[in-house]
């Protein structure tokens, strides 16, 4: 994913998607609260409110350059 910080998966082609979660709360929950979090992302239902577009490619080299050419 690092790879320019697509926006689409260079497999499928599908827009990619991201969880809806800081690093740091994720990392703070204990065992019961991460099993209790993957089961939510079983759920289609819920995966989708528990997910968000993907926006790191606006820290992208490429991103900021094309930013940058249009001021």
């Amino acid at each position: 994913m690092l790879n320019g910080h697509k926006m689409t998966c260079p497999k499928c082609g599908e827009s990619i998607t991201e969880l809806r979660i800081p690093y740091m709360e994720y990392v703070s929950m204990d065992i019961a609260e991460r099993n209790e979090f993957k089961e939510k992302c079983a759920d289609k239902d819920q995966l989708k409110n528990l997910s968000t577009t993907y926006r790191m490619y606006k820290y992208s080299k490429w991103y900021k350059e094309l930013n940058s050419q249009r001021c």
